[in-house]
């Protein structure tokens, strides 16, 4: 296809491409997510149960309403709140730092009420042992005190104009409100005609003050109470936006803390840039020239993604630099089934101009049908997946798609220029693995046996761990992550936490990816606040930070599970489909899938030894790993179609066994590559992305292994079942 267009045309393309890309991050900001600056990701569930039936219609609408002014109010930069399903909101507030406060004012319900007291003592008396008289309520004051109360509220928060902050007699801070029109005619004629008497004024069902009435108010009024000038604020701000219509709990939580957001920021740009240095030398070191050729493409390459980023407004999120370090070592992938192909023409004494010609347009079919299937995996995490993990597909597909363009277009464009030029005379590089003939099927049983065993020994093992081989993404609960100015003992922490949370689990976090005073403490229900507090108390002497804060409900972790599962299933049968249709076989779709069940087992079998629970960053993980070990077997089976092509005669063993060595090199090369980066992410990559980093380890080598042992002899079983 590339035969029919000039090296003049490609280059023009390849600069406008590259132009047009490259302006947008310096035009327009990149968005960065809450992982990276820190905040706060809610999903608030609204309770329409707990309102009378002719209220619930509209309720969670309303809810929402009352969410974003209170939000808007509280001077968040870039909020996001939206409706999600029938009656969750999701609320995003970057950059938040004081959790306890945003929490407070996005779950208060703010329901003020205006009740007169009972001024009978004996009914008081009756009311608090037990019998409470008709028409009234027994409520709580602040101080603990009791109030006799009528049941029906004469007036409520709905009939208030605006609320703000003011300075009582001793200088202390009160909320002072003003009614609407209406309001002040009702509330002007309650306490007109009620002059003497206590009026309660109720909040969230508790007392807030009952002053005496000393004559009548027409419009406006104070609420006073020991308040500090934070929580006035607050209080008026939320009176200002309105009540809540019916109650919300929050059934998952994401805070990062900005300490964790910076740290993950550093870790980033690290891992990026020593992943990008480490195949950048190898790239350089073996290949030569052409090294240098494919390592521009390679810096080319990661400005595409940045420009993508800026282009399509996406959010940078940490998973989202994971996928940008994989991508980098994926996309020398391309270059080197080129430059490995090219290294064939050399052998066959092609002159320059058809060793450039040749490596390109053969090595074409293998490098689309192995980006495809990556590409796959990556749209059914975006789709499957939630928040940052659909920035990791983001970022992937991107990259891919970057890397194909500066794979067979940039690249090819600057060797045909170099060559018209007369500054190639010849393609040199150096040769890792020379030519082999092994015997890869001889003992192909016994890696099916060896396989079994590892695949059914490491799926037991993960079943047998119950509930503890799953994060809270899949089984709900609380996930903190603390940082004390003093390294903690785990044994009197544990103590400690053990009062509030029998069934916590509480580690330190590894030095070599974290901070040496840091803790992870799991626990089961919602006592994130109750365990703070009573670490506090604890150690007053040592203080803490909270860096980071999980929370995931049950109901949201069953359906984070199911979608888990079914992103997984999809994905396998996609790249099955697709495979099988590239190869006019089903044999070579099935057989691939197997392997990359193999692949996703042995990784998962992998996590569960080494204590890894499974999450969604490790979904995507799995994800990532299917898509990227088939790869390898595409190569494979495109040289055995070539192979079958030119040699019709031959055996279909001895064919497999031809094509397993003349791949070999590259096999392990395009795997070497894309280690180097992963490595860097595990070593470098910081804490939250470690247990990813791993996976794709164990992942990359257990694709060698099935591409090989696995997949390709398969295919011979398939073909003798068939005679």
């Amino acid at each position: 296809m590339f035969r029919k267009l000039t090296p003049w045309t490609l280059t023009i393309l390849g600069v406008v491409l590259a132009a047009a890309w490259f302006t947008f991050p310096l035009s327009e900001r990149i968005n960065l997510g809450l992982d990276l600056q820190g905040g706060m990701h809610l999903i608030l569930k609204v309770e329409t149960e707990k309102v009378p039936p002719e209220a619930r219609e509209g309720a969670a609408r309303r809810a929402l309403e009352v969410i974003r002014n209170r939000i808007d109010e509280f001077g968040v930069k870039e909020p996001q709140v939206y409706p999600q399903g029938i009656d969750q909101i999701v609320v995003q507030l970057p950059g938040v730092t004081d959790r306890d406060r945003a929490l407070a004012i996005v779950q208060r319900v703010a329901h003020l009420e205006f009740r007169l007291v009972s001024e009978d003592p004996a009914a008081l008396q009756k009311a608090l042992a037990g019998e409470v008289p008709a028409g009234y309520e027994l409520f709580t004051g602040e101080t603990g005190e009791r109030y006799l109360v009528e049941k029906e509220a004469r007036l409520t928060g709905a009939a208030l104009a605006k609320a703000y902050v003011d300075y009582g007699q001793f200088n202390t801070p009160e909320i002072a409100f003003v009614m609407t029109g209406a309001g002040s005619s009702v509330f002007a004629e309650l306490t007109g005609s009620n002059v003497g008497r206590r009026l309660a004024i109720v909040l969230d069902g508790k007392v807030k003050s009952a002053p005496v009435i000393r004559s009548q108010i027409s419009d406006q009024g104070v609420i006073s109470g020991s308040f500090t000038q934070t929580e006035a604020s607050d209080l008026a701000l939320v009176l200002r936006a309105g009540a809540l219509p019916a109650p919300v709990y929050i059934e998952e939580e994401r805070t990062v803390g900005p300490l964790l957001g910076n740290d993950s920021i550093q870790a980033g740009v690290r891992a990026t840039a020593i992943g990008f240095g480490l195949v950048c030398l190898f790239m350089l070191g073996y290949y030569l020239l052409a090294g240098v050729i494919a390592n521009l493409a390679l810096a080319l390459n990661l400005l595409f993604v940045l420009g993508g980023l800026g282009m399509f407004g996406a959010t940078l999120t940490l998973p989202g630099i994971a996928g940008m370090v994989l991508t980098l070592g994926m996309a020398v992938d391309a270059n080197v089934l080129i430059f490995e192909r090219m290294r064939e023409e050399v052998a066959l004494g092609r002159s320059v101009r058809q060793v450039i010609v040749n490596g390109y347009d053969k090595a074409f079919t293998a490098i689309l049908d192995a980006n495809v299937t990556t590409l796959i995996a990556a749209g059914l995490l975006f789709q499957f997946g939630v928040g940052p993990i659909r920035g990791f597909a983001v970022t992937t597909f991107i990259g891919l798609t970057a890397s194909m363009f500066t794979a067979l277009i940039v690249t090819r464009v600057v060797f045909e220029g170099l060559h018209r030029a007369g500054w190639i005379k010849r393609i040199g590089m150096l040769r890792l693995i020379g030519e082999t003939k092994l015997d890869f099927l001889k003992f192909r049983k016994a890696f099916f046996v060896l396989s079994l065993i590892a695949v059914v020994g490491g799926a037991a093992y993960f079943q047998s761990r119950g509930s503890d081989a799953y994060g809270i993404d899949f089984t709900g609960g609380q996930l903190q992550q603390l940082r004390f100015e003093r390294p903690m003992e785990l044994d009197t922490l544990r103590s400690a936490v053990a009062e509030v949370d029998p069934s916590a689990s509480i580690q330190k976090v590894d030095p070599k990816i974290g901070a040496s005073n840091e803790v992870m403490i799991r626990t089961a229900g919602e006592s994130v606040d109750a365990v703070g507090q009573k670490i506090t108390a604890a150690f007053p002497d040592n203080r803490f930070e909270m860096v980071r804060v999980e929370q995931v409900g049950p109901s949201i972790g069953h359906d984070l599970r199911r979608r888990a599962v079914l992103a997984i299933v999809w994905a396998m049968a996609a790249i099955s489909l697709y495979v099988g249709f590239r190869f006019r076989s089903w044999a070579f779709g099935i057989a691939g899938i197997l392997a990359l069940l193999h692949d996703v087992l042995i990784t998962v079998g992998a996590l569960a030894i080494t204590h890894r629970p499974m999450s969604l960053t490790l979904v995507a993980a799995l994800l990532t790993i299917a898509g990227y070990s088939i790869n390898d077997t595409i190569v494979i089976y495109d040289r055995i179609r070539e192979l079958k092509r030119t040699y019709r005669k031959m055996g279909f063993m001895e064919l497999i066994n031809l094509a397993l060595n003349q791949t070999l090199s590259r096999t392990i090369l395009t795997t070497l590559t894309t280690l180097f980066a992963v490595t860097a992410l595990f070593l470098w990559g910081g804490l939250v992305l470690n247990d990813f980093a791993f996976a794709l380890l164990v992942g990359l080598v257990s694709g060698i292994y099935s591409t090989v042992f696995i997949a390709v002899p398969l295919l011979l079983a398939w073909e003798k079942k068939g005679r």
